[in-house]
């Protein structure tokens, strides 16, 4: 197996709109292509259980 020492990045299409997917050693994080703020998720939070926390925490923190 590969070991994740570097970010990756990807495109990704929801219905008509388009997002990029970066997975790096930290975490993974979904921006809307064209904005800078994103949904972030840490590799600790997911392991932990803490996932569903921390998306909710972010969404509701005000966008752009």
């Amino acid at each position: 197996m590969t070991k994740l020492e570097k970010a990756i990045r990807r495109s990704l299409s929801v219905g008509d709109v388009e997002y990029t997917v970066v997975i790096d050693p930290t975490g993974v994080k979904l921006t809307q292509k064209g904005k800078r703020k994103g949904v972030e998720l840490k590799w600790t939070d997911l392991v932990s259980g803490d996932a569903a926390l921390a998306a909710a925490l972010q969404a509701s923190t005000p966008a752009d």
